[in-house]
């Protein structure tokens, strides 16, 4: 028997499909990538079907007001292009679940984009960003926030608000501080704010009970809270290219961290009782100024963990 399969038009074949008024009725993913569209191809608003949009990597500068009326949106892909601008009507989008604006030329999102209540996941790492409409705080089901290498100084309050998030990407701004309501983030697994100017860490951070990676490399640490302690699932810590002089007695409370980056900072001495981190693999201490070798890590070694001094 013979089985025939009707493939997906993508692409310039599928340009060619909405230009000729194709039956595309049942379309329900549009993959435009790198076609070099400079111009939004208005005849995809016709495929009221669609739930997945992909423009990835195309030269787009502006996006259309009637976008809205993809209303069964659910992705939307507009990465690695030049749009300075996002109509206010992307707000309408109300079952879009993904939306990926990286790598454009944004100063600013809308408002409307707290209408978007059921986005999971948003994207808008590489951008000219330095704030957040204030509405955003209600994206209660906002589980992966991405707004790295942008230009913000400082995070919002309400991000203590997305109760639901479970990854936050900050890294490449100018943060020199962390909110002290981030304690409220009791579903967040991964804290990624490597590459700021960060001089402190608020006491609260020590409240992220879910938290399992917090990076904070090629920061202007100087000292931890001894709060850090608290951190029960605390499993990679990467304090690399620090300024930290001093570690806190508390650290050693971190029972199931596996991995600690202490590497270029300006430690002299580390606590004595680092042997009652019992699950740690890896501990690297190389580029500091320690003037002897601690005895507490001999201990860690014997039991496998590999240590550089």
């Amino acid at each position: 028997m013979n089985h025939q399969h009707t493939q997906t038009p993508s692409g310039k074949s599928l340009l060619q499909a909405i230009a000729s008024n194709a039956n595309l009725s049942t379309l329900y993913e549009a993959n435009l990538d790198g076609c070099g569209l400079t111009v939004f191809p208005i005849g995809v608003l016709r495929l009221a079907g669609l739930s997945v949009i992909s423009l990835f990597d195309n030269q787009l500068t502006d996006l259309p007001g009637d976008i809205a009326q993809l209303r069964h949106l659910k992705t939307l892909n507009l990465a690695q292009n030049q749009l300075s601008t996002v109509p206010d009507s992307v707000g309408d989008l109300e079952e879009l679940e993904m939306l990926d604006l990286g790598h454009n030329r944004l100063s600013m999102l809308p408002g409307s984009f707290g209408a978007l209540i059921n986005l999971v996941y948003l994207y808008v790492s590489n951008n000219q960003l330095s704030s957040l409409p204030s509405s955003m705080s209600a994206l209660s089901r906002l589980r992966y926030l991405n707004i790295t290498d942008n230009r913000f100084h400082d995070l919002p309050s309400w991000l203590g608000r997305l109760n639901h998030l479970t990854e936050l990407r900050v890294y490449g701004n100018s943060l020199s501080t962390l909110p002290t309501e981030i304690g409220t983030l009791s579903n967040l697994v991964e804290l990624h704010a490597s590459r700021n100017q960060i001089t402190s860490l608020p006491e609260s951070v020590g409240e992220l009970s879910s938290l399992a990676k917090f990076d904070l490399q090629d920061n202007r640490l100087s000292e931890l809270p001894g709060s850090i302690g608290n951190l029960s699932r605390l499993t990679e810590l990467n304090l690399r290219f620090n300024h930290l002089a001093t570690l806190p007695q508390e650290i050693t409370r971190l029972s199931t961290l596996e991995y600690l980056d202490l590497r270029a900072n300006a430690l002299t001495s580390i606590p004595e009782e680092f042997h009652k981190l019992s699950n740690l693999r890896k501990l690297d201490l190389r580029w500091n100024r320690l003037a002897t070798y601690p005895p507490c890590l001999t201990s860690l070694v014997n039991r496998g963990c590999v240590v550089f001094v």
